[in-house]
This record gives structure tokens, C-alpha cells and sequence, in this order.
């Protein structure tokens, strides 16, 4: 078993706060000693209560699969001599009211791969990402449908 430490760390600051005028910004700070500066979405909380520049939850969310997916498809993509030059993902979260919560029901991912040598066909990318999918932590973690774009 692996156990994960994340502080999340806000503070009133001068707000009355009952009349809900108070800053959503707020830092997480991670067990490598990164800080980030996070805040509530602006389009869940106007400005200026959240803070635009900050990540939010929603945004870490769609990060985190789609940096678990790039590191499974790396992993196993090395022991096949397939050399990846680069990866950059740019993917999309959709957040939707199902059974009546708002939720992120859709994550596409829709990454750009460069390679050095020869590009592997597309059957066997397609297999990379099918058994990245199988095996990312967080994928088999989370009911969220997640795509990759071809």
C-alpha cells in the first residue's frame, strides 16, 4: 500500500465570510515541497472570489488523467523500443449535470506524439493508449469516461 500526503491550506483572511464574500483562493501544498496556488473555478464562483490564474480542482482533476495516461503509455512504450521524442496532451474535461449533480462526465484526451526513429503504425499506438487506459491508476480509479483522440 502507497499512501499519498497533500496539504490543502485557506485562510478567512478579513472576510465576514456568512455573507459567502470570501476569497476561494487557497494552496496545496505537495510532500516534494511544490506549492500551488489554487481557487474555486470562476465559472463555479465569480470573480473576484476565485482567483483566475489559480488551478482549480476541476482543472487538476483533467490534469492528473491525463498525466497518469502519458506516464502508463511512456512505460510501456520504452520495453517495445518505441522512442518517444515528446508528448503534449491537450485535453478537454466537460463538466455536466447527470442524475442531478454536475459532475466531469467526459475527459478526451488528445495527445500529440513525436517520435525518434520510426512512428510505431497506428494499431500498435492504438494499443499503447488502449493499455495505458487499462492500466493508469487514476483511470481505474474514477467512474469519468475517458477517450483518447486518434
Amino acid at each position: 500500500m502507497m499512501k499519498m500526503t497533500v496539504e490543502v491550506h485557506w485562510e478567512r483572511e478579513d472576510a465576514v465570510f456568512t455573507d459567502k464574500r470570501y476569497s476561494r483562493a487557497h494552496i496545496w501544498r505537495f510532500d516534494g515541497g511544490q506549492v500551488v496556488p489554487a481557487s474555486a473555478s470562476p465559472h463555479i464562483v465569480p470573480l473576484p472570489y476565485s482567483v483566475e490564474a489559480n488551478v482549480d480542482p476541476e482543472e487538476a482533476y483533467i490534469a492528473a488523467i491525463s498525466s497518469c495516461h502519458m506516464l502508463t503509455f511512456l512505460s510501456l512504450a520504452a520495453p517495445k523500443g518505441i522512442v518517444v521524442e515528446s508528448y503534449t496532451d491537450k485535453a478537454i474535461g466537460v463538466m455536466e449535470k447527470v442524475d442531478g449533480k454536475l459532475i466531469v462526465s467526459r475527459v478526451e484526451l488528445k495527445p500529440t506524439i513525436v517520435y525518434a526513429g520510426g512512428q510505431p503504425t497506428s494499431v500498435v499506438e492504438a494499443e499503447l493508449h488502449h493499455l495505458a487506459h487499462e492500466q493508469c491508476f487514476i483511470a481505474n480509479s474514477v467512474k469519468t469516461e475517458i477517450q483518447v483522440a486518434a
